[in-house]
This record gives structure tokens, C-alpha cells and sequence, in this order.
């Protein structure tokens, strides 16, 4: 897109940064991902609870399907490989036939913690891949939760899942084995009974016996694999495609046998866009001396950054960064931040720490990358965390019986 050339620092020619308050902050409150679960626990009298996304109405047993990584613009850009997903597209949000937002950064272990906790990020408190922890000064990996940090003192709320299941309602997660245990699974999506299953096809079906286990029923299932294809190969790549084929079989299969009184809610925690290999849109920040400097700690991944400052440069930073990369992020300082709601309505006090001095989030297909510090995520063909519509829009197609 075109921006204004107007003077910025004194030279005619400099671009003009793009301002933070134009970033698309995502719908809190009233359509994002920790918006559904309290909707759907409110329609089916769970105390304490008031629904939020006013589109969908309630159902006695309710059955999420996450498929991680699947964007709403990427089901619209495929309905060859995807034809029941896109069938369903109309049904989206209560059958407006708009997606909802997941929330920033847009990110695995963000969004699972969003809808698992019916809360938004400044409140739960994982903001991002890696955030600073502010006891420790080190970097937090939130998804693979290195190094070990006490998952109730990081994240202490309780799940919408527990709290139904105390409340009477069936509540069941169907799941991979390899995730029954996981810190992660602790303070996101824990409550009722975790079953693990191997295969696609042994979560749909078990997650329809669950579903039909209870008078009132609240059922999570979850689909990895397509995510892993995006981040390897890349959204335009034939195993990617495949992969998509295939979650839109499971959805299909598991549709077909919701029982009576059954909403099924096929969504995601994320979109995802493809970052060529080449200097333009990967910028390396172990190799550019003025994005270092003044930096004690680079967070976040590439599309969503938090930057930890020395102490006393974090004006310097922040300036430092709106001169480099502003004309292609969107740059705030962390107040700043705040108060333009990119994490939420709330900023809990254990949290505010966590958010980068700066916060970095991308406009254009860019990301800066770390090869020395980061080189597996360095290599990502496909990344997501930032505020762009194809990272924020997912689906929340809906199926009744």
C-alpha cells in the first residue's frame, strides 16, 4: 500500500511510521476467542458467567473443535481443498457469517490460554511465545514453558472448564496424549476429564460420545498437525493443503455425529502468512547493530515482538525502532500499548512486566527474525502473532443438531 512521504525526522524523503492507534486492535469483550467459552457456559446456567458474544444463542451441549492454525481468510482461499469448511462459512458467529478475533499477539499458547481461561491476555498473562519473566529477568517460553516456572503462580485463574464441571455440566477435553500433562494444559484447559487420543479421527468420534455423555455437556477437541505443515512448508504448499483436506474431513465427521441438543463450533487460535526467505521481509536482529542497541532481551516471535530495554534507554529504544522499522510495524512503547487495548480492557499487576518495553507488531508480510538466538523459528516458512487480518480473523462455524 502506499503511505504519505510527509517530513518525519527532518528529511523530506523519511516515510512517516505507522501510528499505533491505527493497528486493528482485536475484538475484546464481544466476538475474540475468550469471549466464547463464557457465552457458551452462560447458556447452559453456569453461575458467575454472562454471555458475551451476543450473535450465538445457547445450546445444552456445547463441543469446541480448535484447529490450530486455521485462518478464516485461509478457508475462504481455498474451498477446493476445503469444501465443508466453506460451506459452513455463512454459519460463522451465530450465522452472521463473520469471523471473531483471537487476540494479541495471535499465538498458540495466547490464544489456548484465552479460550481455555474465558479471559483476555493482559488478565491471564501469557502475551506472547517468550515474555521476560519480571522475577527472574529471563526469557519465558509460554508453550513449552522453559525454563519451569509454577504454572498457578503464572496463570492462577481458574479455567471456564473447572468451573463448569463443578457446576454440574459434563466437561470433557479430547486431546493428544502427549498434552495431558503439560503446564500449558494446566492453566488453560484443565477441568473434567482429559482423554487422549492418537489419531484425527479417535478425537471426532470420542469427542461425540462425550458430547452426548451428559445432559449438559462441554467438550474440547483440538487439531495440531495443520499448524506444523503452515510453519514448515508454508499456507502455500501442497502438505499444507493436504493437511487442510484433511481437518476439513474431521470436522465433517464429527458434524455428522453430534447428538440431540448439540452445538459443535469449529474455530482456531490463529491465522498464519507466509514470509519469503529474503533480507526485504526477513530482518535479522542478531545481525542489525541499531535494533540492538540498548536491548537486554528480544521476546515474542517474529511477527509479535516484545523488546526488553537496558534500563535507562527505553525512550532510545522505542525511538530507535519507529526510525527502523516503523514504516512496516506497528511500534509502541508498553503504556502505550496498554492504553490503546492491544492486550485487553485489564493489565493485571503481575502482569504489566511481562509486556515488552516495546511492542513490535507487523503491518506488512515482514518479520524480524533472531538466526543466532532463535534458529528453529528463524526458519519458520509460515508465522503469525501480529494484528493483520490473516492472522486475526479465525472461524467459529457452527453446526447444531
Amino acid at each position: 500500500m502506499e503511505r504519505s512521504t510527509e517530513v518525519s525526522y527532518g528529511w523530506p524523503d523519511d516515510p512517516v511510521p505507522l501510528a499505533p492507534e491505527t493497528a486493528p486492535v482485536p475484538e475484546y469483550a464481544s466476538g475474540s476467542l475468550g469471549d466464547l467459552l463464557p457465552t457458551l457456559v452462560a447458556g447452559q446456567g453456569v453461575p458467575g458467567f454472562a454471555p458475551r458474544i451476543a450473535e450465538l444463542t445457547p445450546a445444552d451441549r456445547n463441543c469446541v473443535f480448535l484447529i490450530d492454525g486455521l485462518g478464516w481468510e485461509q478457508i475462504r482461499s481455498h474451498p477446493d481443498e476445503a469444501p465443508y469448511l466453506t460451506s459452513l462459512l455463512g454459519s460463522s458467529r451465530g450465522g452472521t457469517g463473520r469471523p471473531v478475533t483471537a487476540g494479541f499477539p495471535a499465538t498458540t499458547a495466547t490464544s489456548l490460554a484465552s479460550v481455555g481461561t474465558g479471559r483476555h491476555p493482559g488478565t491471564h498473562g501469557l502475551l506472547g511465545y517468550t515474555v521476560r519473566d519480571p522475577g527472574t529477568g529471563a526469557l519465558m517460553n509460554q508453550l513449552r514453558w522453559k525454563p519451569w516456572t509454577a504454572p498457578r503462580v503464572w496463570q492462577p485463574y481458574p479455567t471456564v472448564f473447572r468451573l463448569a464441571h463443578e457446576a454440574g455440566v459434563h466437561t470433557a477435553q479430547v486431546s493428544s496424549p502427549a498434552f495431558e500433562r503439560t503446564p500449558l494444559t494446566q492453566v488453560a484447559l484443565s477441568g473434567g476429564t482429559f482423554h487422549g487420543r492418537l489419531s484425527g479421527e479417535e478425537r471426532m468420534d470420542f469427542a461425540a460420545e462425550q458430547l452426548a455423555a451428559g445432559d449438559r455437556s462441554l467438550v474440547y477437541t483440538y487439531y495440531s498437525e495443520l499448524d506444523g505443515a503452515g510453519h514448515r512448508f508454508g499456507i502455500d504448499s501442497d502438505a499444507w493443503r493436504g493437511q487442510l483436506m484433511f481437518v476439513d474431513r474431521l470436522a465433517q465427521r464429527l458434524a455428522e455425529q453430534l447428538p440431540p441438543r448439540s452445538a459443535l463450533y469449529v474455530t482456531a487460535d490463529h491465522g498464519m502468512v507466509d514470509i519469503p526467505f529474503d533480507e526485504e521481509h526477513r530482518i535479522d536482529f542478531d545481525e542489525d547493530w541499531e535494533l540492538r542497541a540498548g536491548v537486554a532481551l528480544l521476546g515474542g516471535e517474529g511477527r509479535a515482538r516484545h523488546v526488553y530495554a537496558v534500563p535507562g534507554a527505553e525512550a532510545d529504544v522505542l525511538t530507535c525502532w519507529r526510525e527502523v522499522v516503523g514504516e512496516r510495524f506497528w511500534v509502541a512503547g508498553r503504556e502505550e500499548a496498554i492504553s490503546l487495548g492491544w492486550f485487553g480492557d485489564e493489565i493485571d499487576a503481575r502482569v504489566h512486566g511481562r509486556i515488552g518495553d516495546v511492542v513490535v507488531a507487523a503491518h506488512d508480510d515482514v518479520a524480524i527474525t533472531a538466526s543466532v538466538n532463535e534458529p528453529h523459528e528463524s526458519a519458520m516458512a509460515g508465522m503469525h502473532g501480529s494484528m493483520t487480518p490473516a492472522e486475526q480473523f479465525v472461524p467459529l462455524l457452527e453446526v447444531r443438531s
